[in-house]
């Protein structure tokens, strides 16, 4: 009975854990506008412009057919930042995997930068 117990108290532990982190990831996109777009040290918009601006242009709007229109309210409101931050790190349909270039860190900043360009 003790170790049922242990154990249930460990898997709610586990539980609000994970919810919180959860909440903190979805978070993220919601900041004011005007706030910095570097996070910590993180130019998000260097990056941007190292990594993305190719195919989504300078001010993701897409600059051909190549990347996805990053400005449109429609898709910022249909997407997650979970998605956004998968599909840097893993890739996706034609957009190639930033994972293993790119740390964590620096791929919430992209997400964060994303959620910038929505107009």
């Amino acid at each position: 009975m003790k170790n049922r117990v242990q154990y249930l108290a460990l898997s709610l532990g586990l539980l609000l854990f994970l919810f919180a982190g959860h909440r903190a990831l979805l978070a993220r996109g919601s900041t004011p506008a005007g706030e910095p777009v570097a996070q910590g040290n993180i130019d998000a918009g260097a990056l941007y412009a190292k990594n993305c601006a190719r195919c989504h242009g300078a001010n993701g709007s897409g600059k051909d057919s190549r990347g996805r229109n990053l400005t449109s309210a429609k898709w910022q409101e249909s997407v997650s930042d979970e998605r956004i931050f998968n599909s840097i790190a893993n890739g996706r349909e034609r957009m190639p995997a930033f994972g293993k270039k790119l740390s964590d860190a620096q791929i919430e900043a992209l997400v964060a930068y994303v959620r910038k360009l929505k107009k």
